[in-house]
């Protein structure tokens, strides 16, 4: 495949076969952003996973300590406390009627859904939109909660889902190349901490099978965890 002369340029400036450590990948990963924009920084992990078993089948959020650059449009579906979640920060907050409009007028102008409990069983009924999509609430990604406006800040300020795909791959995004060295990596040791907490117990010889950082189009930086 025919790289640009940027990416090229940004490949160069990775040695080949080796592994940096987290302070050095975040100084490289700057350098090698070959987009206009402020490029996300993003993630890999390859984990050594039987996905076919329950308790391997990663999944739940983390908070960032500096958040990831991205501004999430959070929709909260409640009843009694559309006021509440307006006030956390909800871009749209309602009950039944913007059920219905997701419906009707295929209305997807949000990242995420928080709701209410009383609020999932018209919500289940609507899996077949909201499912594809992973846009379904979920008491685990903590998307669904009686305190919906601590669900809204705390997407507001950074908290992200994760899940582990069947092959044991898991990506994420930590960060934008605008932010210095030391938010970058404080964000990406505390992704990696949240990942050797969560290793399934079943798990035997090495967890992490690899892990490289990288920015939007960008050279892959392979991690020595």
């Amino acid at each position: 495949m025919k790289r640009g002369k940027k990416y090229t340029a940004a490949l160069k400036l990775v040695e080949k076969g080796r592994k940096y450590t987290l302070a050095e990948a975040c100084e490289l990963v700057k350098s090698t952003a070959v987009t206009k924009f402020d490029s996300t920084i993003d993630i890999s992990f390859h984990l050594n996973l039987d996905t076919k078993q329950p308790d391997q089948q990663l999944r739940g959020t983390i908070t960032l300590p500096y958040g990831n650059g991205k501004t999430k449009k959070v929709l909260a579906i409640t009843a009694a406390k559309v006021e509440e979640a307006k006030a956390a920060g909800a871009d749209y907050a309602g009950g039944a009627e913007l059920l219905e409009k997701i419906q009707k007028e295929n209305w997807f102008d949000f990242d995420v859904i928080v709701a209410t409990p009383d609020m999932m069983g018209q919500l289940g009924k609507m899996g077949r939109i909201l499912g594809p999509k992973g846009l379904m609430p979920n008491p685990k990604s903590g998307t669904v909660s009686p305190d919906i406006a601590t669900a809204v800040k705390e997407i507001k300020n950074g908290k992200l889902a994760y899940r582990v795909d069947k092959d044991g791959n898991l990506h994420l995004s930590i960060a934008r190349v605008s932010f210095d060295n030391e938010k970058i990596q404080t964000n990406l040791q505390t992704v990696i901490d949240t990942i050797n907490r969560i290793k399934p117990s079943a798990v035997k010889g090495t967890y992490i099978l690899s892990a490289t950082l990288h920015t939007t189009m960008g050279p892959a930086i392979r991690l020595a965890i």
